[in-house]
């Protein structure tokens, strides 16, 4: 049986249509989830949208509409933007599935049968914008003397008969949580900022509400629902089918990743855990809380702030195998990162048009024109050619793979790189077309060798740009089965015949469009 891997995004607040940043995290997870299904792994693949909470229900009062209708609405336009960046999730859960409701209130009752539910008054600061409960120490003051949370969101004083969770009795095992499994929260600077905030000491949290009815019904506990972030949470649980479905649970659970914005790390990594302590359910085994996407301006894009960019229309302008390559290379991940139109462009011209699709044009059009689309070396392999190959496969099979496993995006796309540019510096010393003249059978030789070189090299980054890397593994007439890591350690087409199909350019040059370059 297959290595498994279960791997979610956060799911998608829908109080308004998606914004870059969410494709941003998607892309990311959807990159992960095909790498690693060509690693050979059994990917469980989730995402999805978050659509309970006060901020959703006071979004369609605004609207005449009820949360309902907004949430149908807007969870349409999240699963329209996916379908269009190409992700290939395996559930799009959406918190109002019915069997959610069941999963949230069977984590509930584990809690409360664990003594961790009690039933209180809460007076304090919550963010509707943030959907959080923040203490006094906490907040920031405004420019007009306002109360503001650390998110720079707005804050109001709440009062309202709730439950509450015994938050405060899991400090030390969270605590030993983090010493003890380093990884469980990444990068090393959100990890840090975790334990200080843990190390402080915790307060039991709020978890239920009686001010408005868009939510999960408390089991047991008329006119309560559940606070968003409890039944939020436990949508990772229920796409595999908790409670019910034990066989699926013991085959994926615990999850391998959960990937969040730095945002929501400490729902993530401090109230996530301990819920799934007192439910005594197994804990996820890392949570990778990664940077925000700046526009051009440096700020970060969000709905309420209404500067967000439509990732579609991206996409229509550049392609979304470029905006995909694009979001993973141009900075590393975990961190900030800023793009403009013009950064865009000039990465998708220089890497992606001018090296990896020119090299891969250049060579199968030759062989399509002057040896009549086949190639079938015989001529002996030379230290040259050997060097490259190995080059070439170090960096595919190896060093671009081990970067993956990390996130470390940027850095498996460098060494990605460096071996295209080392396949075109190897075209021009060997000039085929030159052989072609002089020495045919070096020239099917040569081309061979570069035919394997190309393989690799779409095989690789196939998880980036799946569309693209599709194409041009098709016009080399590569195997279905010869399309994942494995085979660049057990195959070699640059010993076989090389047959070409059709080739077509896969990345024409971009301009900038004048509205952003002016």
């Amino acid at each position: 049986m297959a290595e498994t891997f279960y791997l979610t995004t956060a799911i998608h607040y829908p109080n308004g249509k998606p914004h870059i940043g969410h494709a941003y995290e998607t892309i990311a997870a959807d990159v992960l989830a095909r790498f690693h299904r060509q690693m050979g792994r059994d990917v469980r693949f989730q995402t999805g949208t978050d659509e309970h909470g006060l901020k959703m229900a006071q979004k369609a009062r605004d609207l005449g509409m009820t949360p309902r209708e907004l949430a149908d609405e807007m969870s349409g336009h999240f699963k329209s933007l996916f379908e269009t960046l190409d992700i290939s999730y395996d559930r799009f859960i959406r918190t109002t599935d019915e069997d959610h409701y069941r999963a949230s209130q069977a984590i509930w009752k584990a809690m409360e049968a664990n003594g961790d539910l009690y039933l209180d008054r809460y007076e304090g600061w919550y963010s509707v914008r943030d959907e959080a409960y923040y203490d006094e120490s906490e907040l920031e003051e405004g420019e007009g003397g306002e109360k503001l949370s650390p998110q720079g969101t707005p804050v109001e004083w709440t009062a309202e008969e709730t439950w509450f969770f015994r938050l405060s009795a899991y400090g030390d095992k969270l605590l030993a949580l983090y010493n003890d499994n380093p990884d469980f929260i990444r990068p090393e600077s959100r990890r840090n900022e975790v334990m200080r905030f843990v190390e402080g000491g915790l307060r039991d949290l709020s978890v239920s509400r009686t001010s408005f009815d868009w939510g999960v019904p408390v089991p047991g506990s008329e006119g309560h629902v559940m606070y968003v972030w409890v039944d939020a949470l436990t949508n990772y649980l229920t796409g595999l089918g908790f409670p019910d479905d034990t066989e699926n649970m013991a085959r994926f659970w615990p999850a391998d990743l959960h990937l969040v914005g730095k945002d929501i790390t400490r729902f993530h990594t401090v109230y996530w855990p301990a819920f799934l302590m007192s439910a005594n359910i197994a804990l996820p085994k890392q949570v990778y809380a990664h940077g925000f996407l700046l526009s051009r301006d440096g700020k970060k894009e969000s709905k309420s702030a209404g500067n967000v960019t439509d990732p579609a229309a991206l996409v229509e302008a550049y392609g979304v195998d470029v905006l995909r390559y694009f979001l993973l290379r141009e900075f590393s991940f975990g961190q900030d990162g800023s793009y403009s139109a013009e950064a865009i462009v000039n990465r998708a011209n220089s890497e992606l048009a001018n090296s990896f699709g020119n090299l891969a044009q250049r060579v199968m059009s030759f062989i399509a024109k002057n040896c009549d689309g086949t190639v079938a070396a015989e001529a002996p392999v030379e230290a040259v050619d050997e060097a490259l190959r190995a080059r070439v496969r170090q960096a595919c099979a190896v060093e671009l793979p081990a970067q993956f496993e990390q996130l470390a995006f940027a850095a498996g796309l460098e060494a990605w790189m460096q071996a295209v540019y080392a396949c075109n510096a190897y075209v021009d010393e060997q000039a085929p077309w030159a052989l072609r003249k002089t020495d045919p059978e070096r020239m099917k030789r040569v081309l061979a060798t570069l035919c394997g070189c190309i393989r690799d090299l779409a095989v690789a980054v196939m998880p980036v740009i799946p569309t693209a890397s599709l194409k041009i593994l098709d016009a080399l007439s590569i195997p279905a089965n010869e399309r994942d890591y494995a085979a660049l350690s057990s195959t070699d087409p640059s010993m076989g015949t090389i047959i070409i199909d059709s080739p077509k350019p896969v990345f024409p040059r971009l301009d900038v469009p004048a509205v952003e370059s002016a």
